[in-house]
């Protein structure tokens, strides 16, 4: 074994030794190429540098793009839904004036009707003409009270996660259907209501409610509405009976 403490060989590299095999020119030769060797390797360095400085830039400006196209696609469905509510309010306070205009005419009906009856006293034989009046009224909210119990059904369907869509449809099917035949749903317009109910009419109490009268909104105020339109077409009948008799 070697004796470190006692080397046997010079572990100083000379600056510069002419005189044995050219050693001298082989460290020439390291200390030449020693800064290339490293500047190479420094600008090996900045280059994967920047480019993983590049990558994480393009990474961010396609986050950047997403979270902008989710933010439009947000905007879009938001302004939908107000389009949508705006245009739901709008029918409701188009009902709501509508039932108060005729709730007026009905008023003023009454009270000609009041005027008119006491003229039939006079010896007209009203008697038959009021069970017909009387038959027709029974049967229309007879009707309107069907129609309220189907609705009913059709809203707790509506709200209801359990019903399936199909049953709900079929359903409105055959109210829509009993409105365009029968002859007294024709005289009050309610198929083109029902087509309204059916579109716009989207409240419900809540999934724990278990009163089907606390659904709706817009059906409601269109129940009332049919039976001012039932009254004010007796008051029409009858005033136009009137007329008859006095020419």
């Amino acid at each position: 074994m070697n004796n470190l403490s006692k080397p046997t060989q010079n572990w100083n590299i000379p600056p510069n030794r002419q005189d044995g095999g050219g050693d001298g020119n082989k460290w020439n030769f390291c200390y030449f190429f020693l800064p290339i060797l490293g500047g190479a390797a420094l600008h090996f360095i900045q280059a994967r540098k920047s480019q993983k400085e590049r990558e994480q830039v393009i990474a961010a400006q396609k986050m950047a793009n997403r979270e902008k196209e989710i933010e439009l696609k947000y905007n879009i469905r938001e302004n939908q839904h107000r389009r949508l509510l705006s245009r739901s309010e709008s029918e409701k306070e188009k009902l709501k004036n509508k039932v108060q205009s005729y709730h007026q005419i009905l008023s003023a009906q009454r009270q000609q009707l009041d005027e008119e009856r006491r003229q039939l006293q006079e010896g007209i034989n009203i008697e038959e003409k009021t069970q017909a009046v009387s038959k027709w009224e029974s049967q229309a909210r007879s009707l309107i009270k069907e129609f309220q119990d189907s609705l009913l059904t059709r809203q707790s369907s509506f709200c209801s996660s359990i019903t399936s869509r199909n049953q709900r449809t079929e359903l409105e099917r055959k109210m829509l259907h009993q409105a365009a035949t029968n002859p007294i749903a024709k005289e009050l317009g309610i198929e083109a209501d029902l087509n309204n109910i059916f579109k716009y009419e989207t409240h419900c109490a809540g999934k724990l409610n278990k009163d089907k009268r606390e659904n709706g909104r817009i059906m409601w105020v269109y129940l009332t509405y049919w039976r001012f339109q039932t009254k004010l077409k007796i008051l029409e009948n009858e005033a136009d009976k009137l007329g008859k008799q006095d020419n």
